[in-house]
Order: structure tokens, then C-alpha cells, then sequence
């Protein structure tokens, strides 16, 4: 009899690529589990990659709907799939863990974020309360994590946190699959575009990453910025930014979607504000970048300096400047040997070490050892 799997989501989208892309996937390749996903997105049940995709409908009103009624629903349909093993991927379905652990069933918690942490960078929480609040989750979490079965960690740095409330954890690292991005890897990138991926604000660079732009349109009138991922109803405006000849704003699409507009790009950036979750966490869109062979500009935190230095396949600066980040695009456009050395050192990088199919093989010893 195969052993029922069913990964839990009410926040993130059905193709996550944390989730889908790799975990569900890699799962259901063995012929002895069966895995399904519930997710919260109104696009109907499915089956895709072996996985049976169980939709509880989209989410509606805000976010204090999306962690009651949404959980609700979630929940109901954790209860009906009455699987062996459930993986839990958000923190408001910490309660359902808390209820299915309850009715006897075994219970992953997958951290994807130190949210205690992240809670202090909040601009929906009033800044007076954030350490309140951040406080008050840590409890919460400290109660609810130690009663499941294991902890499953998307950093190294979370270990510190997590490590005294886990019965057992794993850290399994949010690293690329390589095998889907080889057609995107190219030697011969011929226009002066930008390449980004991933949520969009300005903790993210994106207020910083504008002004570079300015600063070498003048310099590269051709050169263009391919922006791909979410970003709020009113990030734009309040930076005055419109699309033009040198921009794009494609909100969420696919990842391989979204590579698609990789194959021209001379760089891939991901310039990360000096906050502390990010500081502390690997950002996947750099190593997603290195196994297409794009040059990396990021920013010179400690963590990624270790990779990006290390292996030459790119520039670390200081994410808080714009003409740091201008001269890092410049030279990369204007060295073009260099940064195609730079782009075939990070997919070395890549297939030595950062991919998924290392982490895969800790995420089965994970399962194997709850099915024991």
C-alpha cells in the first residue's frame, strides 16, 4: 500500500516552486507514495508532474479571510484526503498541524522564512507593535513546532532559531533543479537586458535597481530591464516608475515562463536591502541565475560574497548604492569575455554543489525515516 502524502498551502500558488516544482515533484516520482497538494487559488483540481492538485477554492476578502476562512477550507480538506504524512508550508496552518497531530496523523512544518524576524519588517504591522508581535509569534511557534514530528528548514540560519523547539529537523536549501534550466543556458547573450526574477519591492532593490537605470540610459539608450514576479497595487506610483523602452513589469508568471525572458540578459540581479532575514538566507534566484550561466550582481553580504567571490561568477555591491550597482552593470556589458566566464564558473558552482538533487536526497531521508 503506498504510503498518502499531501502538502498543505493556502498562501503560495499551485506551481511554487519550492513546493511543486520541487518537493511535490520530486516525491512522486516514488512509486510508493502518492502525493497531493491542496492549494487555495479557485483553478480546479488537477493532476500534473504525478501530483494530484486539490483546489479548496480562491481565496477571498483580505488577509485576515486568507487565515481563517482559507484555513478553514484548507483544513477540511486535509481531513478528507485522511493521508499518512501531511507537509505544512505556511504559518497560519500551524493550527491545523496542531488538530491534525490531534486526530494521530504525522506532521511536517516546512519554515520557508524566520517569521519572527520577518514580522520586524513588516509595513502592514505599526511599527510600535512589531517587536510585540515578533515576540509573541516566537511563543506560538516555541508551543505549537515541538508538537510535530519535524521541522524542515529552507536555511542554515534558521537552524539557530528552530533547532531547541524541533523534535527533529532537516535543513533542505531552496536550491535550483538544473536539469529543467538548461535550455536556458547560453554563451552568446547579445543585448545590454537585465534580467530579474522573484517578488518586487524595494526591500528588494527595486527603488535602487531604478536608479542604476537612470544613471546608464544615457551611457546604453538599449539597455532594458525584464522584471518578473508580484509586486503591490501601489509600488509603482509611489515611486513614480511607469513602464518605458527601458522597462517591463510582467507580474507573476511561471518560473520557466519567466526564464524565457532570460535568454538575451547579460545579468541577473537580486540586490537585497541589508535586513536581516536576508542577510541570513540564501536568495534562490542566484543560484537559479548561475545554472543559466547569467552573471550575478547582488549584494555584498557575507553569505552570498562566500559563493559569488569565491566562484568569480559575478559582482557583490553595496545594495544601498546606485552608482555601486550602475558601474557593477557597466562593466559586465562592457567585458563581455569576463562575463561569460563569470556565466560558465556559476553553472560549474551549480552542478558541483548548489542544486536541487542534493537537497532531494534529504528531503526522502526525511520521509523514510517518519514512515519507519
Amino acid at each position: 500500500m503506498k504510503t498518502k502524502i499531501t502538502h498543505l498551502t493556502s498562501a503560495h500558488s499551485r506551481y511554487d516552486t519550492r513546493i511543486f516544482l520541487k518537493m511535490c515533484s520530486s516525491l512522486a516520482k516514488n512509486e510508493n507514495y502518492s502525493v497531493s497538494l491542496v492549494v487555495a487559488d479557485g483553478k480546479g483540481d488537477e493532476s500534473k508532474n504525478g501530483v494530484n492538485i486539490v483546489d479548496v477554492g480562491a481565496k477571498t476578502g483580505g488577509r485576515i479571510s486568507r487565515m481563517t476562512t482559507t484555513v478553514k477550507k484548507v483544513f477540511q480538506k486535509a481531513k478528507e484526503l485522511n493521508s499518512d504524512i501531511y507537509h505544512l508550508h505556511d504559518p497560519e496552518l500551524i493550527s491545523i498541524g496542531l488538530k491534525l497531530k490531534k486526530l494521530g496523523f504525522k506532521v511536517i512544518f516546512d519554515a520557508h522564512e524566520n517569521i519572527s524576524k520577518q514580522i520586524l519588517n513588516k509595513e502592514y504591522i505599526n511599527k510600535f507593535l512589531r517587536t510585540a508581535v515578533s515576540k509573541i509569534y516566537r511563543a506560538y511557534e516555541n508551543y505549537a513546532l515541538k508538537k510535530f514530528d519535524y521541522l524542515v528548514l529552507a536555511e542554515n540560519s534558521y537552524a539557530k532559531d528552530y533547532k531547541k523547539v524541533a523534535n527533529k529537523y532537516e535543513i533542505v536549501l531552496n536550491m535550483p533543479d538544473i536539469k529543467p534550466l538548461e535550455k536556458f543556458y547560453s554563451k552568446n547573450r547579445t543585448k545590454n537586458e537585465l534580467f530579474y526574477i522573484g517578488g518586487i519591492s524595494n526591500d528588494r532593490g527595486l527603488d535602487v535597481t531604478i536608479e542604476a537605470l537612470n544613471i546608464l540610459k544615457n551611457k546604453f539608450p538599449d539597455i532594458f530591464m525584464h522584471y518578473i514576479g508580484p509586486f503591490g497595487s501601489t509600488l509603482l506610483e509611489s515611486l513614480n516608475v511607469q513602464e518605458n523602452k527601458n522597462i517591463k513589469f510582467y507580474g507573476s508568471i511561471p518560473l520557466f515562463e519567466g526564464m524565457e525572458l532570460s535568454r538575451n540578459a547579460k545579468v541577473g540581479l537580486s540586490i537585497l536591502k541589508p535586513i536581516a532575514n536576508y542577510k541570513e538566507s540564501y536568495s534562490t534566484k542566484i543560484f537559479e541565475y548561475m545554472a543559466i550561466g547569467l552573471p550575478v550582481i547582488t549584494s555584498n553580504f557575507q553569505l552570498y560574497k562566500d559563493v559569488i567571490e569565491n566562484y568569480n561568477c559575478g559582482i557583490c555591491v553595496n545594495p544601498l548604492e546606485p552608482k555601486e550597482i550602475a558601474t557593477a552593470i557597466e562593466y559586465i556589458i562592457t567585458h563581455p569575455k569576463e562575463a561569460e566566464q563569470m556565466g560558465q564558473n556559476g553553472k560549474k558552482a551549480v552542478i558541483e554543489k548548489y542544486n536541487w538533487s542534493v537537497e532531494e536526497k534529504k528531503l526522502f531521508e526525511v520521509y523514510e525515516e517518519l514512515i519507519k
